[in-house]
């Protein structure tokens, strides 16, 4: 029986594709990274270009760019992957822009064969190669002369034993064009402007013999090069189910009694309430207890800054090193950077806590594209958080119909394995703040409507709230509230 071949797969260097690509970029294969002007496609050859190039496996850079190359250089030299002791010993750059501002394309075959049999390089890169269609000149057979010319290329690619890369600037990936059918990877890379956000996103549509992710995958260009977001699967098996009787504090004298001890480890926790109902001071309390009990702890700010935060054993913590802050200035994040920068905290600090607070300023920080599938893409982030093993807080900002019962704007309550709403009451021409415990799944959790206050040392869990007239004032709202929350 004929044995597979073993195809070896090379690490690209940058972060998230060779998850991405299916576990790197396949040796020897023939690639075409395509998108418009502006969207990364350079600096992502240059970045696989310095991570793969050794002086065993040289590589050689073909630009036929309407700049020469020191310019082009000039600007790539700013990322931190650029290595510039690497050009002409791994690394040459070779200038087609005369051969291919000829307009012929054989000519221009024949100048990279004639290199390429030269330095026999292992990896070859040729920037842009849209640029040398546009330059031919086939007398109105430019798509004739252009389908010749690739074949011609791929078969030399294939006896070149290289893996090659075409960059070209393509703003269809529906246009007919002989390059996409010979290419074994398809990169393509989008950009849009979306309000005041440029929203930059990266499709793998074609890597032969590999299980590359679908979809589109949001990326970002920074110092370090190119970052791609994938999805964050669950690397770890839940900590807590709620079976072993484990349970985390929630730093809140009697709350933990309504819970049924307190919140079973490895469960989500959603916190819903209207604006100055506590939520946050509630969160910091949860992060608190984990504190005390010696355990760290990361903290997703979407609203204030935790450096301003009131609690001074939290904010002692967080100077010190023992709970991790995540935030972002950026209007164009997704949810898939926002769990990476999470799950980069917990694993640093080994966190056991993590609070998102809140959701609604979360909603707020998202480009407009990653908005239309929060939903899908906030049950994707919990369910990774909760594989990573640790136990889990969000609040949502509630907007009070005082006669309605909700417990989030999206539509998450099935996501989350336990719910808390804080919510007013009118009682004597005064606003009075309730809570109730929702759900714990697994748990004898308290049915009552609480009355609670906050002073200096935080919240303060008082007696139920009674649904007796003289106490409510006959408040017909009041009795809807208690009835809907027994329901819940």
């Amino acid at each position: 029986m004929t044995s597979k071949v073993t195809i070896n797969s090379l690490p690209t260097g940058v972060p998230g594709l060779d998850d991405l690509l299916g576990g790197g970029l396949p040796e020897f294969s023939f690639n075409l990274i395509a998108g418009q002007p502006g969207c990364g496609k350079t600096t992502l050859a240059h970045q696989i270009m310095f991570a793969l190039a050794t002086e065993e496996r040289p590589a050689v850079y073909f630009t036929v760019l309407g700049e020469p190359p020191l310019k082009m250089l000039r600007y790539q030299q700013q990322f931190a992957f650029f290595d510039t002791a690497a050009i002409n010993r791994r690394i040459r750059f070779i200038n087609l822009c005369e051969e291919a501002m000829a307009g012929d394309l054989d000519h221009v075959l024949a100048r990279i064969t004639e290199e390429v049999a030269a330095h026999e390089p292992s990896l070859v890169f040729v920037d842009s190669f849209r640029s040398v269609v546009l330059a031919t000149d086939a007398n109105g057979h430019a798509h004739n002369h252009l389908q010749r010319f690739m074949q011609q290329l791929g078969m030399l690619m294939t006896s070149w034993q290289a893996t090659t890369f075409l960059i070209g600037e393509y703003f269809s990936d529906t246009d007919a064009n002989p390059v996409f059918t010979v290419a074994d990877g398809l990169i393509w890379m989008r950009q849009s402007v979306q309000r005041n956000a440029m929203v930059r996103k990266m499709e793998i549509m074609k890597m032969r013999g590999q299980p590359s992710l679908p979809g589109l995958h949001a990326f970002r260009i920074g110092s370090e090069g190119l970052r791609i977001f994938v999805p964050t699967s669950a690397a770890a098996p839940r900590l807590g189910n709620g079976l072993d009787g484990a349970r985390a504090s929630m730093g809140v004298p009697g709350l933990d009694e309504m819970m049924d001890g307190g919140l079973p480890r490895g469960y989500s926790l959603l916190l819903a309430g209207p604006s100055g109902s506590g939520k946050s001071i509630l969160a910091a309390a949860f992060l608190e207890a984990g504190v005390r009990n010696g355990e760290t702890g990361v903290i997703a700010a979407f609203e204030r800054q935790p450096s301003r935060v009131h609690n001074k054993v939290l904010a002692q913590a967080i100077e010190d090193g023992r709970i991790g802050v995540v935030e972002t200035h950026a209007t164009d994040t997704s949810i898939e950077e926002v769990m990476q920068m999470l799950a980069s905290e917990i694993r640093r600090l080994k966190a056991r806590r993590v609070v998102i607070d809140s959701l609604s300023g979360f909603e707020l920080k998202l480009g407009p594209s990653f908005k239309e599938d929060f939903r899908e893409s906030l049950l994707r982030l919990v369910a990774s958080l909760t594989g990573l093993g640790v136990t889990v807080l969000m609040t949502s900002e509630l907007e009070d119909r005082y006669t309605d019962l909700r417990f989030s704007p999206y539509g998450t309550a099935f996501m989350t394995d336990a719910i808390i709403v804080q919510r007013y009451v009118e009682i004597d021409s005064r606003l009075r703040r309730v809570l109730a415990v929702v759900k714990v799944r697994d748990s004898a959790h308290s049915d009552q409507l609480r009355e609670y206050s906050i002073d200096d040392d935080g919240i303060r869990i008082g007696t139920m709230l009674a649904e007796q007239e003289g106490m409510l004032g006959g408040h017909p709202a009041t009795r809807r509230l208690a009835a809907g929350s027994r329901q819940g």
